[in-house]
């Protein structure tokens, strides 16, 4: 049990996210903050998306007492002053990543669900508050933190494998459809790349300059200390070829927030990030033992189905 815990809070960027990626700063830009609602709770895994000039924030919303995370939205409007806030999806097993976007006349989230084993797909049916579980997604592996992105006559998925424990941080994998409800076809070179620095995806895969760019995680030193944007030179259901060509860190205007960035993800003329701070909290290692009895009885002791 680790004694330093990470706290993190997500920030609506004035800038666009390609352009952020070009300038490789987040200095000098403005940001507004979204506030945790205390000091055992954190919202991090920012994704968002514009409907009636309102921008919808999806966070995964996380609790040290509780232990297991949940999907919260926060509506800002065009002033970015917050219109509401509050959780829109729970399971019984614990999502972050909400990777949320539009396709097919719908509105669609892909949230980080390792501990149930496999990937959902949910499709919004009260935008942005209901949300309804439609389609199981099998790859090669339980996948982590999956990114999606429509290129060149594909739809392609970028993801870490749950397994082995040793490639979370460090292997990237990917797959292609050609429609959303698949199939889905593993790339054959799986994982198609993999780096001790870190290759866990953290954000909106972006086109820029014709090519899919993917920022990924920086994890030396701790989990998620910064961000990497990988280029695909090539992107073909057949080979890959890829270059790293950018990386970002947690603004010095974050403080006390500095210690890491893991996210950043597109939202028309704005961008969201979140950033970290590892400290040591007394209630939050109290926490422990009561969380761990109250998750293996949800669970019923045995892995989620």
């Amino acid at each position: 049990m680790q004694l330093v815990k990470d706290f993190w809070r997500c920030g609506v960027v004035g800038a666009d996210a390609s352009s952020i990626a070009r300038a490789g700063t987040l200095d000098h830009v403005p940001i507004t903050w979204i506030p945790n609602r205390s000091s055992l709770h954190y919202l991090a895994d920012p994704f968002g998306l514009w409907r009636n000039d309102c921008l919808h924030v999806f966070m995964e919303s996380f609790s040290y007492r509780s232990g297991i995370g949940h999907i919260e939205v926060a509506v800002l409007d065009r002033t970015l002053t917050f219109v509401d806030q509050q959780v829109v999806l729970r399971e019984p097993w614990h999502l972050s990543y909400p990777f949320v976007f539009e396709a097919e006349g719908d509105t669609w989230m892909l949230p980080e669900a390792h501990e149930s084993g496999t990937l959902w797909l949910y499709r919004a049916t009260n935008f942005p508050f209901g949300w309804e579980r439609v389609q199981q997604i099998v790859l090669d592996h339980v996948p982590l933190d999956a990114s999606l992105i429509r290129y060149e006559g594909f739809w392609w998925l970028f993801y870490a494998p749950a397994n082995p424990p040793a490639g979370r941080l460090t292997s990237l994998c990917a797959a292609y459809a050609e429609r959303l409800s698949g199939p889905w076809h593993p790339h054959p070179a799986n994982p198609v790349l993999v780096d001790a620095e870190g290759l866990r995806p953290g954000g909106t895969p972006m086109i820029i300059d014709g090519m899919v760019h993917l920022p990924v995680q920086r994890c030396s030193g701790s989990y998620g200390t910064g961000l990497r944007l990988l280029r695909f030179d090539r992107l073909t259901a057949a080979r890959t070829a890829t270059t790293f060509v950018g990386m970002l860190t947690a603004p010095a205007a974050a403080a006390p927030f500095t210690d890491g960035c893991h996210t950043l993800s597109t939202a028309g003329d704005v961008s969201l990030i979140d950033v970290k701070q590892m400290r040591f909290s007394a209630p939050a290692l109290a926490a422990w033992p009561e969380r761990w009895l109250r998750r293996r009885h949800a669970s019923g002791g045995a892995q989620f189905a």
